[in-house]
């Protein structure tokens, strides 16, 4: 039996890359049932100023594919705390490079009234869709 029951990650994953995989990899690792939230296009604007490359519906399709995970949501605002009790999730996976950062910081508060724990796991350095986008700007 794994340590949580539900888990509960989300990003773009634009260009997907090895990055992505191993998140939802080792996510899936410590849970039993792993959702993925795939943010929109208008919100990716929003908060980088930047569309992806690849729209919604195929990034979500390929996430579907990838064998760690159970179910795939849209992530269309930034209530995380919404979205993860209204899915029942026990955990929250996130990269490492956010921990300690103020937004995790107070999210990692407020889940822990709802006993919902974030696991921070480890990012794939030197892998980015921005370093894939500056990589084809060449």
């Amino acid at each position: 039996m794994k340590k949580y029951k539900k888990g509960y990650t989300a990003g773009v994953y634009d260009m997907f890359h090895i990055g992505h995989l191993n998140i939802l990899k080792n996510a899936k690792k410590l849970c039993d049932y792993l959702v993925v939230a795939v943010t929109t296009d208008e919100l990716c604007y929003s908060r980088k100023k930047k569309y992806p490359i690849i729209k919604l519906e195929n990034r979500m399709e390929i996430v579907k594919s990838i064998k760690y995970v159970d179910y795939v949501v849209v992530q269309s605002d930034m209530d995380k705390i919404r979205m993860i009790l209204k899915l029942g999730c026990d955990v929250v996976f996130v990269g490492d490079d956010w921990k300690n950062t103020n937004y995790w910081n107070n999210l990692e508060k407020e889940l822990k009234k709802y006993n919902v724990d974030v696991v921070y796991l480890k990012h794939t350095d030197g892998i980015s869709s921005t370093i894939l986008r500056e990589k084809i700007s060449l």
